[in-house]
């Protein structure tokens, strides 16, 4: 008996959660950070992962979906002293934490410094 043919619809389907789609591997880091809104303000957050095409953050901001952040990430502390990452960041998720906190999940779309 052959096996059936290949399809990768089905495969894809039966994947769940968010991490699953990733083509990039993300590293936990918890490093504080800072998200520059389009009216000038600025809101602290927390990067809790970070890879070549993403990165997730906690934080009390609720984006709009699609929105486009610039986000700041400061060096981990005790390593070496550098300069903040700065991107803007597209958002493809908001997930309540609880405590006013948020969850949100990014695309990298540009890195500025």
């Amino acid at each position: 008996m052959e096996a059936p043919p290949f399809h990768p619809y089905v495969i894809m389907k039966e994947r769940s959660g968010h991490d699953d789609r990733r083509l990039d591997r993300r590293i936990p880091i918890g490093c504080q950070a800072l998200i520059h809104h389009g009216q000038g303000g600025r809101i602290p957050a927390r990067c809790m992962e970070l890879g070549v095409g993403g990165m997730t953050l906690h934080a009390a901001y609720v984006p709009g979906e699609g929105e486009v952040l610039e986000v700041a990430v400061v060096a981990p502390e005790g390593g070496v002293e550098r300069p903040p990452l700065v991107v803007r960041l597209q958002v493809k998720r908001c997930n309540a934490l609880g405590g006013g906190l948020y969850e949100i999940g990014g695309a990298i779309v540009r890195v500025v410094g």
